[in-house]
């Protein structure tokens, strides 16, 4: 999971089907931070995206991937799955992907106004910890 060198910022992303979580975050503090929460369904999303690298202009992606708690694919999985390979296709940077399992359960414990990206930012602080 370790990123070639040179990459230094993120966007992250907690996919959902209506609600989209945004973090960016660098590897300097390691920490992320929330942005807007992305409000569209299917293909309406994408130039929502777009405005956001072309805003923060990262140098990869991060996509939270959901599993259940025993480690088992769902539905949902392979959802994140297709949408982190759209956005390679669509924008030509590399995505990681990150095993998110009770990120949203920890954003909601955490009394984050916006859960959405509150869990973005610990999908992105997840894998910035991940890294060396």
């Amino acid at each position: 999971m370790t990123p070639t060198a040179g990459l230094q910022t993120f966007l992250a992303f907690d996919f959902g089907l209506k609600r989209t979580g945004v973090a960016t975050g660098n590897i300097l503090t390691r920490s992320a931070t929330p942005q807007s929460t992305i409000k569209a369904e299917g293909d309406a999303r994408f130039p929502l995206i777009a405005r956001r690298i072309q805003e923060w202009q990262p140098d990869a992606l991060v996509v939270g991937i959901p599993f259940h708690p025993d480690g088992a694919s769902h539905e949902n999985t392979l959802r994140a799955q297709k949408f982190a390979r759209q956005l390679r296709g669509r924008y030509g940077l590399q995505v990681f992907e990150v095993d998110e399992r009770y990120s949203t359960t920890e954003a909601i414990a955490s009394g984050a106004p916006d859960a959405d990206a509150a869990s973005a930012c610990i999908i992105l602080e997840q894998y910035l910890r991940s890294i060396e």
